[in-house]
């Protein structure tokens, strides 16, 4: 079981375009047009898959909503933020 970050860890470091939204973190990815962001969605599923680490994802007309939180341990870990980190590098 992985160790939940404290409130001034996770502020440290969440990275750049991702906020806190209580027990997990999101970010807003924008994108041209639809058939765009569904394509990131697939990339994201593709990395999550490969990781072991599932987001919740929301797909929008013009842009996709990702979220990570460590169901298992009840907030934000290690895992959340290294996904969150690894899908900014997607864009």
């Amino acid at each position: 079981m992985a160790d939940l970050l404290s409130d001034d860890e996770i502020q440290a470091r969440l990275p750049d375009g991702w906020e806190r939204v209580g027990d997990e973190i999101l970010r807003v990815f924008e994108f041209d047009d639809y058939l765009e962001g569904v394509a990131f969605a697939t990339e994201v599923g593709e990395l999550a898959e490969e990781e072991f680490h599932h987001p919740t994802m929301k797909i929008g007309y013009e842009e996709v909503e990702v979220r990570f939180t460590s169901h298992e341990e009840g907030g934000i870990t290690d895992a959340d933020v290294d996904m969150a980190e690894l899908t900014n590098d997607l864009r």
